[in-house]
């Protein structure tokens, strides 16, 4: 009996720390950081308006990829309005592509946190060191983008955003930009999953600004995002050969 107790516990302690979304991970993961406050500022920083952080990247340094194999997806948000009654939501709509298969979504970003760096960072030679800015801050929120149904190979988005941003001596948001010049540097982090709407097949879908977030051996960049020589024939050729042509054309126009 003792032996099946124990069974039964270790057998439902795997099943929670499996049940655990890849999100969810990377949420709580990102909370725990020892860089950040404690306290939640959700409640006293939800007056502002956050939209601009997610329009702020050129498309041409968004990577992203879908599945196991690393495939490249590329994502273009192009427009998010803050909800009128709902200061914690935005309406998002947006274009994602993988191969030459092109969908328009809808959906929505739910802020849940708002926490606050420690310290300060002032970027290269102390640059922003005096421009007086009242600190730097982490977004956490969670998404749900929708495909229309009738597309071809369509499907909806979950997941959670990190998004970091700073607030200059006029309370005014700026997209946090200050270590842009740092190795590693990275912003508006999408962890999550697609599923198709007719298979109910989920897959691996992450994507942000300069990086990919938990992009395993895909990036193997020091200073930039540098893609691995195995996931080339994933859509990756492209950006190895710095093809400016392909890179930087507005695809979703």
């Amino acid at each position: 009996m003792n032996h099946l107790l124990f069974f039964s516990i270790t057998l439902l302690f795997s099943f929670n720390i499996y049940a655990q979304t890849e999100s969810e991970i990377f949420k709580k993961k990102t909370l725990s950081n020892q860089y950040l406050l404690k306290k939640g500022l959700k409640s006293d920083l939800i007056k502002y308006d956050f939209s601009k952080l997610l329009l702020h990247t050129d498309n041409s340094m968004v990577y992203g990829f879908i599945g196991d194999n690393y495939q490249r997806m590329r994502v273009k948000i192009i427009r998010v309005k803050k909800d009128s009654l709902l200061p914690d939501t935005y309406h998002v709509y947006g274009e994602s592509m993988v191969k030459n298969n092109i969908d328009e979504f809808n959906g929505t970003l739910k802020i849940s946190n708002i926490r606050q760096l420690k310290s300060m960072s002032f970027g290269v030679d102390d640059e922003y060191k005096n421009k007086g800015i009242k600190g730097e801050y982490v977004i956490i929120a969670d998404y749900n983008f929708f495909e229309n149904k009738d597309q071809s190979h369509s499907g909806a988005f979950n997941g959670v955003l990190e998004s970091d941003f700073y607030l200059d001596k006029n309370h005014k948001v700026h997209y946090d930009d200050i270590e842009m010049n740092s190795d590693g540097y990275t912003n508006n982090q999408f962890v999550g999953q697609w599923i198709d709407y007719k298979s109910n097949l989920a897959k691996r879908c992450n994507w942000g600004d300069f990086r990919v977030p938990n992009s395993g051996d895909l990036d193997i960049g020091a200073g930039e995002f540098s893609p691995n020589d195995k996931y080339l024939k994933f859509g990756w050729q492209s950006v190895r050969d710095k093809n400016d042509k392909i890179e930087e054309a507005k695809w979703w126009e």
